[in-house]
């Protein structure tokens, strides 16, 4: 009786669906603060948590989705996407956008966010030398390690995917993307120890002693090349990445093309560049910008192998060292602001791909 009543009159219809979404979003803010406040064991307010979470979200879509079921089908086309799009995109704006607006605030803001400062720290952060070490830093993680990722990664799925031992061979690549950054930060600190001295217990100096060479303190006094020993540790670990989305994309080249180049006399070098690449130049650029993105937010591997110093820093490194250690807030939300600048164009430039190949 309700549900037809509603269907003919527009008016009651509208109110009855403002009505819903406000019930929703009073009856959870509700709970968040019951939950906040509630003086419960902390193992039943994590039970509660969950349940209200999972719970939570399906009673949202079902009554949304409950609403629009009484519009007519032509409205009913045109807002159920934006149903289902609504509460993911508001939650993402509550846990990426307003904290984004808020960085971007208080980077504008002295040390204690009390008083305004301007571009003051935005101007700093270009003069300060530890700071461009830090940016140089960045550009040689992204300029040898992403790329070395890349290429390492495009050359052992080709070569792999024409191995009588692929699966293996995959296996032992892939392997290292099943440990943490920091856990491999512990094991290549191992592999890099250094101790005056013949007696070596480095995996790496051990090795060069072996063969008559002085032990090297490889992570500290060898600058700048320290940090290409470090970029090493992420070329170890995101190879394995690299490698399999190219193989999931080499196994979809169509083998007639690549037999009917090899039929008129083109050699397996060119197969590759003017064949293999262009068909897989869409995943190429995915993975790309996925690394890139990546190495520019670097921070775990550098932290263990050398907490910064002897000229290893990065910007996130730095954003730790000045927001959470020195106390220093708006120079801190600086830094957060301009890694998030540097990462925005190579997100631009992988969506717009992504449109081109119609992902959009």
């Amino acid at each position: 009786m309700l549900a037809s009543a509603l269907r003919t009159n527009r008016a009651l219809l509208a109110a009855f669906t403002v009505l819903v979404v406000a019930g929703n979003a009073i009856v959870h803010f509700l709970i968040y603060f019951l939950l906040k406040d509630a003086q419960i064991p902390v193992v039943l307010h994590a039970i509660l948590a969950i349940l209200w979470g999972v719970l939570g979200v399906y009673s949202i879509y079902w009554s949304f989705n409950g609403v629009i079921e009484l519009y007519p089908d032509r409205w009913k086309r045109r807002i159920l996407p934006y149903v289902f799009v609504g509460p993911a995109g508001l939650l993402l704006g509550w846990l990426l956008l307003v904290p984004t607006i808020r960085t971007l605030y208080m980077s504008l803001m002295d040390a204690s966010t009390s008083h305004f400062v301007g571009f003051a720290n935005y101007a700093a952060v270009f003069t300060n030398r530890l700071l461009l070490t830090a940016l140089r830093n960045n550009l040689m993680w992204v300029a040898f390690g992403a790329t070395a990722c890349i290429c390492l990664g495009l050359l052992i799925a080709v070569l792999a995917d024409r191995s009588s031992f692929e699966k293996l061979a995959k296996g032992i690549i892939f392997m290292p993307m099943a440990i943490s950054f920091v856990a491999a930060g512990v094991i290549w600190k191992f592999i890099y120890f250094y101790k005056p001295g013949n007696e070596q217990i480095g995996l790496l100096n051990a090795i060069v002693v072996a063969f008559g060479g002085e032990p090297q303190a490889f992570t500290s006094m060898l600058q700048p090349w320290n940090n290409l020993f470090l970029i090493v540790i992420l070329i170890w670990m995101q190879t394995g990445f690299a490698m399999v989305i190219f193989s999931a994309a080499l196994k979809g080249v169509p083998e007639d093309m690549i037999e009917a180049a090899r039929v008129d006399g083109a050699g397996e070098f060119r197969i590759f560049f003017k064949i293999i690449v262009p068909f897989i130049s869409g995943t190429i650029m995915s993975v790309s910008t996925t690394i890139i993105v990546f190495t520019l937010k670097i921070f775990d591997v550098v932290m263990v192998m050398t907490g910064g110093q002897y000229n290893t820093d990065v910007v996130a490194t730095q954003f730790y060292r000045q927001f959470f250690m020195d106390r220093n807030a708006g120079y801190g939300s600086t830094l957060a602001i301009v890694l998030l600048i540097c990462v925005i164009p190579v997100i631009w430039f992988n969506l717009r791909q992504f449109r081109k190949q119609g992902g959009f």
